[in-house]
């Protein structure tokens, strides 16, 4: 525990001699074990605290600085033990520092009045002409935010929410900035009314204000040079470099945003990563990327997005202003100089190629492609199923979630087969039977919500969303009955009755985080009755869904094997799980197949061209096979060929397992 005293006059006198000066001595004190030869060129004003100082703190290119207090005005503020401060241009005021701190080379860094530092800005995400403003908070979760922007239609919902984040803005609001223990702040222009958490490093800012940079030991952040940042909100293991600019926005867990890229009333979620480009009026759910200069992300709900470069969309028809808004689901990639104009609605793992300018409708055909040809819109139903991309992109973001913090914030279900796509693929199969049965099957050409489907690809999704949903089916039963020695169809029955009725009926995607509607829909009503009053809570119940996903995921699956059997658990025989696990054995096998031969696609005499400089066709081959390898020894080609003997041998097991079971 620190104990302060007031400084001796043998002490005010060394500090005079060191060119220090106090408006009052009396208001400072001073740890008791305060060495004053450390503190040269001083002003003090207002009431301080000086803590001791015996480390040294070592920069870039081996170069100490002792712990103290040199060529700087220090106003209203507690200074903790080992901290450096050194070369400040105007002043410290109304700041509370902690241990082990070092901040050299700074213009200004001040609290000009009670604040609550980034809290409760409202940011416009979605509808740049507002509407959907989201009042920002440090724990702000994506599904608290996803709540927020898209249910204001519930008015008793969206006014406790607003009183939820208001209280906690009157709980932290202060006069007295924080400054936490070992944070760094070198070479920075003015700072005001900025919140430094545990651990933060600000590097060569140009102007920071109004905002909370939530660093801690576990998750450093990192602010780097030319970064103008105000009204902002950043989160732990994050990083805002490379002059980047951002203005009222929320930047989530892990996210990385610079390279000059620019960002107004946004929010950025859990590892997004927003580089070169532009982001106005977004809602980046999880895992949003754009890293290209000529891409704009504006007036649109993103999450698991790949932007390519030149991406673009619309919000302005040049009537009533910028109020259109669009949503592109989970998992989607815009190709280069794609563009949207909304409003729009794309569907779960689309590609998106060219321009679209018919505002389509594709949230029940998820894993399509949509491409523009000769000005209009084409629709590829399930062709993304068949991609070797999308499965790559489904391994690579549990990989690339960069989150150290053991408080996360966002709950992140990385499934590519849920309830959540496997439902939008039965709505896709009677969408397109239905086309089919309405146009006939002679037709070449079928339409739907402003998109033209040709005759193939119809027949062909329809037949590749069967598999996918029997994919998942088959994944669901095989999961269930393992590693279970039965004895009979009745024990199998047994285990085959869901732990909980909770997961019938749809599913939604709130931001990254998969659940029944039935159980989003508890939550809300308990927010409108009050039970649920704080966001701690809110999000606790957030990740308590998370949690119990998989319990949910077997109640509905079993819902719909009953459905498709047209069979109760109590009549469902051993050949009834005999033919799903085949039909699964089929799809898996012919979906990896597929893949297999999209994998060997990149390998081809076409995607040679380039390679072998200055050399006949056998130096390209080996040039190409130096840089790029063997198609069979490529390590998603050898998972793809493992994954089938895998998933072969798992069916055959539980065949072997139940087939002679009789009773």
């Amino acid at each position: 525990m620190n104990t302060y005293r007031h400084l001796t006059n043998q002490e005010i006198g060394q500090l005079c001699q060191q060119q220090c000066s106090a408006e009052d001595w009396d208001k400072i004190e001073v740890h008791e074990k305060f060495d004053p030869q450390y503190v040269t060129n001083a002003h003090f004003s207002g009431t301080v605290r000086i803590g001791y100082f015996e480390k040294y703190h070592t920069q870039e290119g081996n170069i100490s600085r002792h712990s103290g207090i040199h060529l700087a005005t220090i106003h209203n503020c507690t200074i903790g033990n080992n901290t450096y401060i050194g070369r400040i241009g105007n002043y410290i005021a109304n700041y509370t520092i902690g241990d082990d701190t070092f901040i050299e080379n700074v213009d200004m860094l001040v609290v000009t009045e009670k604040s609550t530092f980034g809290n409760g800005v409202l940011v416009s995400p979605i509808n740049e002409g507002g509407g959907r403003e989201v009042p920002i908070c440090d724990n702000l979760s994506a599904h608290f935010a996803y709540i927020m922007t898209l249910y204001r239609h519930r008015t008793q919902l969206i006014d406790r929410l607003k009183k939820i984040v208001d209280r906690y803005c009157e709980k932290i609001a202060s006069e007295t900035g924080f400054i936490g223990n070992n944070v760094i702040i070198r070479n920075c222009g003015c700072i005001k009314n900025i919140k430094f958490g545990d651990y933060a490093t600000v590097k060569g800012c140009l102007t920071l204000q109004n905002g909370s940079i939530n660093s801690n030991a576990h998750a450093p952040v990192q602010l780097g040079v030319g970064v103008i940042a105000k009204d902002f909100i950043i989160s732990s293991g994050s990083e805002v470099t490379d002059g980047a600019m951002i203005d009222k926005c929320f930047v989530g867990q892990a996210c990385q945003i610079g390279k000059q890229y620019s960002a107004t009333d946004t929010l950025f979620f859990c590892n997004c990563q927003g580089f070169h480009g532009e982001a106005a009026s977004v809602f980046a759910g999880p895992f949003t990327v754009t890293h290209h200069k000529s891409s704009l992300l504006i007036a649109g709900m993103f999450s698991f997005l790949n932007a390519g470069s030149g991406s673009n969309q619309s919000n302005h028809m040049y009537k009533l202003g910028p109020i259109h808004q669009g949503v592109v689901e989970r998992g989607s990639k815009t190709t280069s100089d794609s563009y949207i104009l909304w409003p729009a609605k794309i569907g779960a793992f689309t590609l998106i190629m060219g321009r679209h300018t018919t505002h389509p409708d594709t949230t029940n055909l998820p894993f399509s492609y949509l491409i523009e040809n000769n000005s209009e819109t084409y629709l590829v139903p399930a062709s993304n199923l068949r991609s070797v991309g999308t499965i790559r992109d489904a391994q690579k973001w549990p990989k690339r979630d960069k989150r150290t913090d053991p408080n996360r914030l966002d709950q992140i279900n990385f499934n590519l087969l849920s309830p959540y796509t496997i439902q939008k693929m039965f709505a896709g199969v009677d969408i397109l039977k239905n086309l089919q049965k309405i146009a006939g099957e002679e037709c070449s050409n079928y339409y739907y919500q402003n998109t033209r489907i040709k005759a193939s690809s119809l027949k062909k999704g329809i037949t590749v969303y069967e598999m996918g949903i029997w994919k998942f089916i088959g994944n669901s039963i095989i999961k269930r009955l393992e590693e279970t020695p039965f004895k009979s169809i009745q024990e199998i029955r047994d285990r085959l009755q869901p732990d909980t009725p909770i997961g019938t009926g749809d599913w939604i995607d709130v931001a990254g985080l998969i659940l029944p509607i039935s159980v989003g829909k508890e939550v809300l009503q308990k927010i409108e009755s009050g039970e649920y009053n704080d966001i701690d809570t809110i999000n606790k119940q957030f990740s308590e869904i998370h949690r119990n996903y998989y319990t949910y995921e077997w109640t509905w699956a079993i819902d719909k094997i009953q459905l498709m059997l047209n069979k109760k658990i109590a009549e469902i025989t051993i050949q009834d799980i005999l033919s799903i696990v085949n039909k699964w054995k089929e799809s898996v096998i012919t979906l990896d197949k597929i893949l297999y031969e999209d994998a060997k696609k990149e390998f081809t005499l076409t995607t040679q061209t380039g390679f072998g400089a200055d050399g006949d066709e056998i130096q390209k081959q080996k040039d190409f096979e130096s840089v790029r390898g063997q198609f069979e020894q490529n390590p998603f080609v050898i998972e793809v060929q493992n994954h089938i003997q895998r998933k072969e041998a798992l069916g055959n097991e539980l065949i072997n397992r139940i087939k002679n079971i009789t009773c």
